[in-house]
């Protein structure tokens, strides 16, 4: 069991250390340290805002569509499909 215990301490130490020395760590850290958002992220673009809503309103469309599938094969009704004879 210690065995187990002393390489999980190994290797997650050094992920660990690895992350923190990252960039995504380095941004965490600055975050955890500032509370607010970087000045880059406050100055953003309008049309970056309209395409955002574009984009959530198609995966509400599409969550639409899935439910309805899910729903539709959920119900074990297969529509009536007629052959064609040659």
């Amino acid at each position: 069991m210690e065995d187990i215990l002393a390489i999980v301490l190994i290797f997650g130490g050094g992920t660990a250390i690895a992350l923190a020395f990252s960039p995504l760590g380095k941004a965490v850290a600055d975050r955890l340290r500032h509370g607010k958002l970087p000045v880059q992220a406050l100055n953003a673009d309008p049309a970056i805002y309209d395409e955002l809503d574009r984009l959530r309103t198609d995966v509400t469309e599409l969550q639409e569509r899935l439910d309805f599938a899910e729903r539709l094969l959920a119900s074990g009704h297969e529509p009536s499909r007629e052959r064609l004879t040659p």
